[in-house]
């Protein structure tokens, strides 16, 4: 093999030397700088990336933290206005049913006063009517014509007793 012969170590040596440092130059050069510019681009991209996101997540925090505020306003206002109209729906019925009690209170004594007035008619007109019955039954009865003033006094006396 070539590699192994001895006389030929010199040379390969130097070679070697000489390619190695070639290769060294032109990878410190040229390869080596644009790796190191995409490494560096990368980094910054990802700092800019993780600038954006921290900067995004806040308002995103901000955002939520508002929407929250108007949903709990929103709420507190629609309570606000619900018990607003239940107190105004409550005072309307009060009122409605304050009015219709007085008005079924002035009907109520109107009736009474119309029944009392019916019924002393009624009671005033029973003492009549008790007195011409008993005094049919007496002439059916026994025959005879009976005495109204008997009649009207004993009718009078069942009535007060």
């Amino acid at each position: 093999m070539p590699q192994l012969d001895f006389s030929t170590y010199l040379p390969q040596i130097f070679w070697l030397f000489v390619t190695f440092i070639a290769l060294y130059i032109i990878m410190a050069k040229v390869a080596l700088p644009r790796i190191g510019e995409v490494i560096e681009e990368r980094r910054d991209r990802i700092a800019d990336d993780l600038d954006n996101a921290q900067r995004l997540r806040g308002e995103t925090d901000e955002a939520i933290a508002s929407y929250e505020k108007a949903l709990k306003d929103a709420r507190a206002k629609a309570v606000d206005i619900g018990q607003t109209t239940k107190d105004a729906l409550s005072a309307k019925g009060a009122e409605r049913s304050k009015k219709l009690e007085a008005e079924l209170a002035k009907k109520l004594a109107q009736a009474e006063t119309k029944i009392a007035a019916m019924t002393d008619a009624a009671m005033a007109e029973v003492g009549a009517i008790s007195t011409e019955t008993t005094a049919n039954l007496v002439s059916v009865l026994l025959g005879e014509k009976a005495d109204a003033k008997k009649i009207s006094k004993a009718v009078e006396a069942q009535l007060a007793s």
